[in-house]
């Protein structure tokens, strides 16, 4: 006998389709909206294309985080949406289905899910987001050589000053150079190039080569008249500005993983301070996933319309839920890293709440005959509709009015 009958594989159709779909839209939409902001940090900071790639390769792990448990909610409440719609939902009770047998199939897909957001935020986005912040301090210090921007004076070593035109073939030809260069005499070189390149000497990993090609040297020195001298090839030596190491993982609470967490929050060797934000961050985390048991309850009980109604104001209601749910979990994990709160009444106290009025909503539908989750909010959404369809009608038919009564 098998384990899934044709109800089970129908249902997990019906799930699986829009569960991906909104999945990838999501991430989708968090990439482009993130991309926008890195393709301009990455444009202002000089720094190679390739960076924003990885980037955000690094932030897929958080806005998959997000993702996951909004696809898993939607795509259940879809997927019982259609059946109720269609009244499948009614034969299937009428055969002798509950609710509770129905929803086998979405609990086996979010155990998995949950075993896969567990380990992203337990241990894959910490280590990201580390990678994350590396990639964007080494940007801004020039370790990814991105410390001269074209069209721009830049400073190396508080002696020279150099500006470039326009940079060609990924930045091996340079165009347009101009370099200022001052030493402890006092004595100031103004050179002008027409192109140029950067040579890498292989005894020296703080040296660069310069190598300018059809340009003047100006030589200034004190009390002596300048100097101008015409080259066809000068090779200018730029020691580079001394870029300090990044820091070691673990500065923020969120790149710990979930075993580091356990031994900072709850060790008697750490400070009051640490033990707060370390119990905050482990308890917010847990408290994202373990929610994610609760979405099918409230997808299902959000679902089901009123009869002979195609309401999707259960659809918005989810949503609202969910994404003010993350707020207030955000929200008490940085009251309680703050010290304010104990961190297990600022994160479970507020699941206890959200599990209670899921349960409950749940159990009105699956348990209570005619029972609507929302049933108030529905009528009061159907008497707005009404008021606003009568107050377009009587907005309509007022000119015709005011025509005949003129007439």
């Amino acid at each position: 006998m098998n384990f899934l009958t044709a109800i089970d594989r129908y249902i997990l159709r019906l799930v699986l389709i829009p569960m991906f779909g909104i999945f990838m839209l999501a991430a989708s939409l968090l990439v482009l909206e993130k991309m926008l902001r890195l393709f301009d940090f990455v444009a202002t900071e000089g720094g190679p294309v390739s960076v924003v790639f990885k980037m955000l390769a690094n932030l897929l792990p958080e806005y998959a985080s997000l993702a996951i448990p909004l696809g898993l909610m939607l795509g259940i409440l879809l997927a019982f949406r259609k059946l109720a719609i269609s009244n499948e939902l009614d034969v299937m009770r009428a055969v002798g289905l509950s609710y509770t047998r129905l929803l086998r199939v979405p609990y086996l897909i979010t155990f998995v899910l949950v075993a896969v957001n567990f380990a992203i935020v337990g241990y894959m986005q910490p280590v990201a987001r580390y990678y994350y912040e590396q990639l964007q301090y080494e940007l801004r210090s020039g370790a990814l050589g991105a410390s001269i921007k074209v069209g721009e004076f830049t400073t190396l070593k508080d002696r020279m000053a150099l500006r470039i035109d326009e940079s060609q073939d990924d930045g091996r030809r340079l165009i347009g150079i101009f370099a200022r260069v001052a030493n402890n005499k006092g004595q100031v070189l103004s050179i002008s190039a027409q192109e140029g390149r950067f040579l890498a000497l292989q005894d020296k990993s703080d040296t660069i080569v310069l190598r300018l090609i059809e340009g003047q040297i100006v030589q200034d020195m004190p009390g002596q008249d300048p100097r101008v001298l015409s080259f066809s090839r000068h090779d200018l030596p730029i020691d580079l500005p001394t870029i300090e190491k990044f820091r070691e993982r673990g500065g923020k609470n969120r790149e710990y993983i979930l075993p580091e967490l356990l031994r900072i929050g709850w060790s008697d060797e750490s400070s009051v301070g640490e033990r707060a934000a370390g119990q905050a961050s482990f308890n917010y985390r847990m408290v994202e996933v373990i929610m994610m048991l609760l979405l099918p309850l409230m997808a299902v009980a959000l679902a089901i319309p009123p009869k002979r109604s195609t309401s999707a104001l259960g659809l918005f209601v989810s949503i609202v839920l969910v994404v003010a749910y993350h707020k207030v979990n955000q929200y008490g994990e940085g009251v309680a890293s703050l010290g304010r709160i104990d961190p297990a009444l600022a994160l479970w106290g507020p699941f206890a709440v959200f599990a209670v009025m899921i349960l409950w909503m749940y159990y009105r539908v699956a348990y209570v005959p005619g029972g609507q989750a929302i049933g108030w909010l529905e009528k009061f959404a159907a008497n707005v509709g009404k008021w606003l369809r009568a107050l377009l009608k009587r907005q309509h038919h007022l000119p015709q009015l005011r025509e005949a009564i003129g007439d």
